[in-house]
């Protein structure tokens, strides 16, 4: 048999121990380059991991349950040309003036075996030959740490004084302003698991962890959350959370209890753009039919007003460093949207969007919403977002409080336009008003400039020409 190839999993935008939730292919089968081999499920999305070649799979690595990230074999594959026409080197004729040396086998590592409380899933043993790991090895320590550095001093580098976790767990344990050392660790030999960090959160949520548990929190004093028996006044039924209803619920509540909350209500009178939204649709009914266009909504007229608002008001296009002392001030307007799916709430990111028009944003998000429903979102289409908008148009309502999208330091609630009479100074005419709730991180935004901040989306909805200027 000719020499194998590993397919390893790509660059997947940083996520570790992603669980493998299908496996596309068997031992046997014939694939195409770019072709998918396994389905990941990560925090907010699956997505394929493809074929980097044309070939036939002769080992598959994993299986469903096991967890994978950037650089994890997949399967070994012979590649196409190699299985359709060489012939295996023992056959081969010799060269002239003596006999063709067998070729030389790798060393293979001896088996490692994950425990299944390590990851939360089970990793059955894994060869990987030494050559393969040393690469890895020396790829990796070339690459350096992505984590900020730690201070470096002997209560630091002490083993009983580490918490024993990797670094993808201790970058998520400081997005969620978590001591390490005050978490327990359910893994062997006490290493500390993502699973960890968040029953830490939760505990610490519900008055369960002690003061200063949750860094710059101050600590939680609340009551336990109540322990009921349901079953005592009827019939029940229960449900398994999606994960990403499971991480979502993590990242709202630590959003919740840590930044101060403000909302400011506006409405604005969308009633000329509405009908130019209706005009242009009908102008390009015909080539919407065809597929050759994007139909126009409001979101996409929302998003640009809101480009021009934060090009006006650049605190909103900010985030606060984590010490609190800094500002970051962003040079790029990358929007987010809140996107309704069956298994949760995502929020994709249109990118660059001081540089694309009206039309071209109505196609992307429209694009990024299918993908979203469809789960197939990759983890670069849902990052780097400036601002999020929540639109609950299509649904109803007049007002609400969305939560803010930490790092993020604003998010705009856009609720059901509804006609209502508006006074013209001579005499009420109906006008199409459009609710806006603007919720803002108070420790960065205070309510005057949240309110010129409305203001002037209000002015710009209700006159777009006004974002030229």
């Amino acid at each position: 048999m000719a020499e194998l190839k590993e397919a390893r999993v790509p660059d997947i935008g940083g996520y570790d121990d992603v669980p493998v939730i299908e496996v596309l292919v068997a031992v046997g089968d014939t694939v195409a380059a770019d072709q998918g081999l396994v389905t990941l499920e990560s925090d907010k999305a699956t997505m394929e991991v493809p074929a980097p070649f044309a070939g036939v799979v002769r080992e598959l690595k994993v299986k469903v349950g096991d967890s994978l990230s950037e650089g994890g074999v997949v399967a070994l594959i012979e590649p196409a040309e190699a299985a359709a026409g060489e012939q295996p080197a023992a056959a081969a004729s010799p060269a002239k003036g003596g006999a063709a040396e067998p070729p030389r086998a790798e060393p293979v590592a001896p088996a490692r075996e994950t425990p299944a409380a390590e990851t939360g899933t089970q990793v059955p043993p894994v060869q990987v030959p030494a050559q393969a790991d040393r690469l890895a090895q020396a790829s990796i320590a070339a690459a350096g740490p992505s984590a900020p550095p730690v201070r470096f001093d002997a209560e630091a580098v002490l083993p009983d004084k580490v918490p024993y976790a990797s670094p993808a767990v201790r970058l998520f344990a400081r997005e969620l302003g978590v001591e390490l050392a005050r978490v327990q660790g359910s893994g062997r030999g006490g290493r500390i698991s993502k699973e960890d960090v968040q029953k830490f959160v939760k505990s610490a949520l519900q008055g369960g962890a002690g003061a200063g548990a949750v860094a710059g929190g101050g600590g939680l004093d609340l009551l336990p959350w109540p322990k009921v028996d349901f079953t005592k006044f009827g019939e029940i039924e229960t449900r398994q959370l999606t994960r990403i209803q499971k991480i979502s619920g993590a990242n709202l509540s630590r959003n919740w209890a840590m930044i101060p909350h403000v909302t400011q209500h506006d409405d604005a009178d969308i009633t000329e753009l509405e009908a130019l939204r209706v005009a242009l649709n009908d102008e390009n009914a015909r080539a919407i039919a065809k597929g050759n266009g994007a139909k126009l909504t409001m979101l996409a007229f929302i998003i640009k007003a809101c480009v021009a608002a934060l090009q006006k008001y650049p605190d909103f296009n900010s985030s606060l460093e984590p010490d609190g002392e800094r500002l970051v001030l962003k040079k790029y307007f990358n929007i987010g949207f809140a996107a309704d799916t069956p298994t949760g709430l995502v929020v994709p990111v249109v990118r660059a969007c001081e540089r694309k028009g009206v039309m071209e944003i109505a196609a992307e998000t429209a694009e990024l919403a299918a993908k979203a429903r469809e789960g197939k979102l990759g983890p670069a289409e849902m990052q780097g977002g400036c601002f999020t908008i929540s639109s609950l148009g299509g649904i109803g309502g007049t007002a609400f409080t969305p939560i803010v999208n930490a790092p993020e330091v604003a998010i705009l609630g856009v609720s059901k336009s509804a006609p209502k009479p508006v006074w013209n100074g001579k005499e009420f005419m109906p006008r199409l008003m459009l609710p806006l709730s603007l919720s803002y991180d108070h420790r960065v935004i205070d309510g005057a400039a949240a309110a010129r901040f409305t203001a002037h989306l209000a002015q710009l909805l209700g006159d777009l020409r006004r974002a030229m200027l």
